[in-house]
């Protein structure tokens, strides 16, 4: 890249690089760069060079840092691959999943705390495992041991406190439970909108790696008013769908739930399951339900996924009368 080209970058950067500073190639940013005299342009296209030299590098730490974070997490339980191997086969039983749900008195656990709380409200307790499995459904139990034991995964070793905790897991909370109320108004398949709502519970998991360097994008999103995976790629050179995906893949999770975390800020989505988990990350942003730091998603965000569905915001009431409710009583997803 010769001078001009750094030249005209430079007139971007000049206030985040100079601001504060007084020389021949730092002037005040209102300076036109046309009145620079040649040595100066040749120091100030250095200086630019240089910085934009450090960020690179600053950058790239921080995705070696991440995919070190990322190679670390532990794999699957033995348990939980045996459930998803089950459940993925088409002649699966409950009773051969039971037997080896049965085996793991955790996950027992949490499939009978599951199935006794408030989220099925039923009037009398279930104590057995293969009755539990069976009003569950396979479809069920296999997304709950699977989003459960991610986020075990990922949460044993955040790093930073960039994001809270509990704000964002009630973000992505609500977000499932969003894309799977829209599932059941798409009259989408029983099963799959269980896949919808361990989709939208998952989608913002490429966010838990980032460390603190994650603290200025936050802060600047929120003071600029600015998508945030657009501010990601600015300032940290990479967005939290790509890291999401490297989760993804270190997990193998199956490929619609990969293509919601992967591809649920793109324009347009790839398929309509990925729009409806979109939708709900937008809806949810909008009534502040929790918070993952995008506060203010673009402006033509939520236009285009109506018009992806062939709706209009008069669609979305009946979500909004039933979200805060479901949420409630999802709530124990996060308790498991």
């Amino acid at each position: 890249m010769d001078c001009a080209h750094y030249t005209v970058l430079a007139a971007k950067l000049h206030r985040l690089f100079c601001r504060g500073r007084r020389s021949a190639a730092c002037l005040t940013a209102s300076t036109p760069l046309t009145t620079m005299k040649g040595s100066s342009v040749a120091l100030f296209c250095l200086t630019t060079r240089n910085a934009m030299d450090e960020q690179e590098e600053r950058r790239n730490e921080h995705r070696r840092n991440i995919e070190r974070f990322i190679a670390k997490m532990p794999s699957l339980s033995t348990t939980t691959s045996k459930v998803l191997e089950i459940c993925s086969r088409a002649d699966a039983s409950p009773n051969e999943l039971n037997r080896v749900i049965s085996l793991d008195p955790v996950l027992t656990g949490q499939v009978l705390k599951l199935i006794n709380s408030a989220y099925y409200s039923l009037a009398n307790k279930v104590t057995s495992l293969t009755r539990a499995i069976t009003m569950l459904g396979m479809n069920t139990v296999k997304n709950m041991a699977l989003s459960t034991a991610v986020i075990r995964a990922v949460t044993g070793g955040k790093k930073s406190q960039a994001l809270p905790t509990a704000a964002f897991w009630k973000h992505s909370l609500a977000v499932g439970v969003a894309a799977k109320l829209l599932g059941v108004m798409r009259e989408v398949a029983v099963g799959e909108r269980e896949e919808l709502f361990v989709a939208g519970l998952l989608h913002d998991l490429g966010k838990v790696p980032f460390g603190d360097e994650y603290i200025a994008a936050l802060r600047l999103a929120r003071d600029e008013q600015r998508p945030l995976i657009e501010v990601e790629n600015e300032i940290l050179g990479m967005n939290h769908q790509e890291i999401g995906l490297l989760i993804a893949e270190r997990w193998k999770l199956n490929e619609m739930i990969s293509l919601c975390i992967g591809h649920h800020h793109d324009n347009p989505p790839p398929s309509n399951k990925v729009v409806l988990v979109s939708l709900a990350d937008v809806f949810v942003n909008i009534h502040e339900f929790g918070g993952a730091g995008n506060a203010f998603p673009a402006e033509d965000e939520l236009t285009c996924l109506l018009a992806a569905l062939s709706m209009d915001q008069d669609g979305l009431r009946p979500l909004s009368e039933q979200l805060l409710v479901e949420i409630r009583r999802a709530e124990v997803f996060l308790e498991l």
